[in-house]
């Protein structure tokens, strides 16, 4: 994670404002078991039908589980499908 990244973040924590706002976090939304939307992205790092990684930037988010699919992707977000088993968020 860059300097100002990490200042950014703290910073939201400090004021308790939401971190994807202020410093640009990926915010994660996730559907049942069987939805995933997340965004800002800035790409796929990994990708099978059992596990996904996504770069966010500051950190990357590891999507695990069965029949997984990328579903759709624009440079603001990115949808997946699938039986979602797990999330991790690795720095």
């Amino acid at each position: 994670m860059g300097e100002k990244e990490g200042i950014l973040l703290r910073a939201s924590k400090l004021f308790d404002l939401p971190a994807d706002a202020l410093a640009g976090a990926p915010r994660v939304e996730i559907v049942g078991d069987g939805e995933l939307r997340m965004g800002p992205h800035r790409g796929i790092l990994a990708y099978g039908p059992e596990e996904i990684h996504i770069s966010g930037g500051s950190m990357v988010v590891a999507v695990r589980g069965r029949g997984l699919e990328l579903r759709a992707m624009t440079p603001e977000e990115l949808l997946i499908t699938g039986t979602i088993a797990a999330i991790e968020f690795m720095r």
